[in-house]
């Protein structure tokens, strides 16, 4: 059977409650299209992410690779459209499980600037707005561990002319995060609804080789 590899996060500096671990545990051995969902959590390590799923990727041998992580101050479920070879975790005001705080760096010295997502993102948004899920499509992954993890993932899989197509889902914070005192006002999304909006974005990858030519409406910014 086919394989999807699904990463998710565990608890960043500032989370102790991360979706994308939530939502990657809730998929683990879901067949979904028929293709088999194994999920992986990378380590909250800039010098160890990327080795992790590339790993994972060497082991499971899977088609396709969907990476997720939480975007916190986002509504809506985001699909990003590309990754760029850059690193500046110090304007975020928060480093790794580690302390580390890159500022101003490539992912991979002499790398290609950025890395287009190869999944169809006009397909997942729609399919997830189907579903009842507000979704869109995002033009940036940050300069954090999220970005810094789909470019390394994706120049992996470039540089070693992989046939898996790729990318990036973020994710909204769970409501625990948006109801500490600090974060009043986040927006949230339970994990169950997160569940349904990844199941139906990552069906669509599935169902569609190449991206829809339908126009997809964004109010995202």
């Amino acid at each position: 059977m086919k394989k999807i590899l699904l990463s998710g996060f565990g608890d960043w500096a500032g989370s102790s409650a991360n979706p994308a671990k939530a939502v990657a545990d809730a998929l683990s051995g879901e067949v979904i299209g028929g293709v088999r969902v194994v999920s992986v959590i990378a380590p909250t390590l800039f010098d160890e992410m990327i080795k992790t799923v590339t790993d994972a990727i060497d082991r499971d041998s899977p088609e396709i690779v969907v990476m997720m992580g939480e975007f916190n101050g986002r509504s809506m479920i985001t699909v990003e459209r590309l990754a760029q070879n850059f690193v500046d975790a110090t304007r975020y005001d928060m480093g790794d499980l580690s302390e580390a705080r890159p500022q101003g760096v490539p992912v991979v010295s002499g790398g290609p600037a950025a890395y287009y997502a190869t999944l169809p993102l006009r397909a997942m948004v729609k399919a997830m707005r189907r579903a009842g899920i507000p979704a869109d499509i995002s033009d940036t992954a940050g300069t954090f561990g999220c970005n810094l993890l789909m470019y390394g993932v994706l120049h992996n899989i470039a540089s070693r002319g992989l046939p898996i197509r790729a990318g990036w889902i973020h994710l909204p914070s769970l409501p625990e995060t948006a109801a500490l005192d600090a974060n009043l006002g986040l927006p949230s999304m339970s994990v169950e609804t997160q569940v349904v909006g990844v199941r139906a974005a990552i069906a669509a990858v599935v169902e569609n080789e190449s991206d829809i030519q339908e126009p997809i409406r964004s109010r995202f910014q």
